[in-house]
């Protein structure tokens, strides 16, 4: 697979993640966990600035019985930085033609399911929908087809809709430098990038035809979308898919990269739990609640000012549980099919969730916890 200029209009010498992913090979990954002590876990609890041995350590079955502490550091941590606001989001699913073949998506090329794809009228329609419910930030998703959903498709949607959101973000397949900065032109502030694994092999595997294909080009993604200027981006792997402990502290390391090279951007976090699609798919690595939590406490400790976001993937009984431990930003009025709201949906979602709750159940239910959901927590300014 070909893209525009890899080497992706990055000065020379001029760092990539992939360097950095580098010089954490699986087998130093594997020795720091095994090697990990009780010690280590709760030294790392009483630190400020963690290393990445650190938040290995938290991430060790060293650190398992410590998930108490580590969920009150957890806390501390949250509110010191975010206090108890909660920011709210919807996504909105535009197009879900897509030409890879992922082996875990209900969007795969091969499943044989109805497809549709929103003009920019009936995206807009959808949009305001959600903008009439009290949603202030939105997600645009797409499959991958470029010769569909193309960059200036996208665009064309970001920029009718704009005037009704204080943000919008998009979560689409990977683009070059110059198409990231039309994005910003035409309104778009964050964006999201799922590596899914950051085992390459694996991911090679899961992903054998299509463009997502190229595990490098979407590993620096996150990177070129900083590069320009986007106020947001976003990062998450696809538990389940490689050993917890693997893509766990790599999805940190990417993060805490990212912050440190650039420090102007606000770098997130999600931290999806593989679920149900249509298709079939084994899950042979699944992440109990336990883990799960062990996972978020983690980050937190690690990264005090990412954003950590949880998906309607979880139940609203497990997200009531786990906001006050870490989690700064919740999805409400979800659906995963293109269409629904305006235009009738004709096809299935991309993936199961299962908390259904509408936005005013969101902001009730965390009035109900002690929390604030704030629809509108920044807004861009025209210079």
């Amino acid at each position: 697979m070909t893209h525009p200029v890899l080497e992706d209009h990055f000065a020379p010498g001029e760092a990539h993640f992939d360097e950095c992913l580098g010089e954490w090979p699986r087998e130093r990954r594997a020795a720091l966990a095994s090697a990990a002590t009780e010690r280590d876990v709760l030294a790392a609890l009483e630190k400020d600035v963690l290393r990445p041995e650190d938040f290995m350590a938290l991430l060790s079955p060293a650190a398992e019985p410590f998930l108490e502490q580590m969920a009150r550091r957890s806390r501390e941590i949250t509110l010191r930085f975010f206090g108890r606001a909660v920011n709210i989001f919807s996504p909105l699913y535009i197009s879900d033609i897509c030409t890879n073949h992922c082996r875990y998506c209900g969007f795969n090329a091969d499943n044989r399911q109805k497809r549709r794809h929103l003009s920019v009228d009936e995206a807009a329609a959808e949009a305001f929908a959600l903008a009439d419910a009290g949603i202030s930030h939105i997600l645009l998703l797409t499959g991958d087809a470029r010769h569909i959903a193309s960059p200036e498709y996208i665009a064309q949607v970001a920029e009718r809709i704009k005037p009704r959101f204080a943000s919008v973000s998009v979560e689409v397949y990977s683009l070059t430098l110059e198409e990231y900065r039309m994005l910003l032109r035409s309104g778009v502030d964050s964006m999201t990038m799922f590596q899914e694994t950051y085992n390459r092999e694996l991911y090679e595997w899961l992903h054998p035809a299509g463009p997502k294909h190229d595990f490098l080009w979407r590993l620096n993604t996150p990177a070129r979308a900083a590069k320009a200027g986007l106020h947001g981006v976003g990062i998450g792997a696809l538990l389940g898919l490689d050993e917890f402990i693997h893509d766990a502290f790599c999805t940190g390391l990417h993060a805490w990269w990212l912050q440190k090279h650039f420090p102007g951007v606000d770098v997130g976090l999600s931290v999806p739990r593989m679920c149900p699609h249509e298709g079939s798919f084994e899950v042979k690595h699944g992440v109990g609640d336990r883990q799960f939590v062990q996972y978020i406490t983690a980050l937190r400790c690690f990264l005090p000012r990412c954003g950590i976001t949880v998906s309607s993937r979880e139940s609203a009984d497990m997200r009531n549980h786990i906001v006050p431990i870490g989690v700064t930003r919740v999805s409400a009025g979800v659906s995963t099919a293109v269409g629904g709201r305006v235009v009738e949906a004709e096809n299935s979602g991309q993936f199961d969730i299962s908390d259904h709750r509408s936005v005013p159940e969101m902001i009730r239910d965390l009035a109900a916890l002690g929390y604030q959901a704030v629809a509108k927590d920044w807004e861009g300014c025209d210079f």
